[in-house]
């Protein structure tokens, strides 16, 4: 597994990090919430480890920020905040499980193990936004069961659309999680693939669901 580790001590994230390395996982550490939060962006991760009291950005918030950026990498938080109310809040605001300090190093291992199952099992493998359909295994794209085909990352923009259906997606959003740039390039790339996909999903049928919304971005509306 690939892990993020989201620690201020750096003698704890070298120690977490050597043990989780000789149990067979692939470790990236971050110093802080906002490093943490940037590189959980970017990067792939199987789970993200994340201390709760950090400078700069706590873990709390950094965890809350990335739900509402749709990113769902189980998440565990360490804390040596162990009061139910700690728990409570640490788990409505995105966490998937909750390790109190000290812990038994096993134990780490054991939870870190079970989210990442727990992920697997339920990965998402169709995507349906009211009668568009789309196949993650399979990369086919239908509508009413009419194959529209399409380019990879128009492929890659439909699925960043459909996995956040009803909702406004900003030009900075898409240049971040689908092209991966973290800066605006100061070109019209999103508003040429923006206009193939439309042409493709919605040329030839009746109701248009590719809206843009007016000084926000863009919506996908089933």
């Amino acid at each position: 597994m690939r892990l993020l580790i989201v620690e201020d001590d750096a003698e704890a994230s070298e120690a977490m990090s050597r043990g989780l390395t000789e149990a067979g996982h692939e470790c990236v550490i971050a110093a802080d919430g906002e490093a943490g939060f940037t590189a959980a962006h970017k990067g792939r991760f199987d789970v993200l480890i994340v201390d709760r009291m950090m400078p700069k950005l706590d873990g709390v918030a950094m965890v809350e920020m990335l739900r509402k950026e749709g990113e769902q990498t189980p998440v565990l938080f360490l804390s040596a905040l162990g009061e139910i109310s700690h728990r409570v809040e640490g788990l409505r605001a995105g966490g998937d499980d909750y390790l109190v300090k000290p812990y038994a190093f096993a134990e780490l291992i054991a939870r870190v193990e079970a989210l990442a199952r727990r992920d697997t099992g339920s990965v998402q493998t169709l995507l349906r936004v009211g009668d568009l359909e789309m196949d993650l295994i399979g990369r086919e794209v239908r509508r009413r069961g009419q194959e529209i085909d399409l380019q990879p990352r128009e492929f890659q923009l439909l699925e960043f659309l459909m996995r956040h259906a009803g909702q406004s997606v900003t030009r900075t959003m898409l240049l971040e999680r689908v092209w991966e740039y973290h800066f605006d390039p100061q070109t019209n790339v999103i508003d040429v693939h923006i206009s193939r996909l439309r042409s493709k999903i919605d040329k030839g049928f009746d109701r248009p669901m590719l809206q843009t919304v007016r000084g926000a971005g863009y919506r996908l509306e089933a």
